[in-house]
């Protein structure tokens, strides 16, 4: 990742207020993949003045502005990810909700040789696996 979020929100022309400022950084500072109320909890650890309705008003504006991405693993929670982080893939534990990310290079192979195989030039794919710890005996 090159540029800041809030680097990328000034040059596309978005206006950073304060609260938005607080709410790139914590998505800037994030490991994991947030949602809103996630995001409000810690922004307002920063700024108690923020409101949760800043938060979706953000996270929407920055989405729509092609800073965000949303992703939505299947139990009714968007999350978001910095939309220019290197690519990886998902694996979701279905038991905790933990979402790991991982690339593997042997994916990435097959992807481009069955698209090729079917007559594309892959430019992109998303890829989630979701799954259960497996029982140690």
């Amino acid at each position: 990742m090159a540029e800041s979020i809030i680097a990328r929100c000034e040059a596309k022309g978005l206006r950073m207020t304060g609260q938005r400022r607080t709410i790139a950084q914590v998505l800037e500072d994030s490991s994991d993949h947030p949602d809103v109320e996630e995001l409000y909890a810690r922004a307002s650890k920063l700024d108690s003045a923020i409101s949760i309705a800043t938060v979706y008003r953000t996270v929407k504006l920055f989405e729509e502005a092609g800073i965000l991405e949303r992703l939505e693993f299947g139990d009714g929670r968007a999350r978001y990810e910095d939309a220019e982080r290197d690519h990886h893939d998902h694996l979701i534990d279905m038991h905790s909700g933990e979402v790991i990310e991982f690339v593997d290079p042997e994916i990435e192979a097959l992807q481009e040789k069955i698209a090729a195989k079917l007559g594309y030039h892959l430019r992109g794919h998303r890829m989630e696996l979701y799954g259960v710890p497996i029982k140690k005996s």
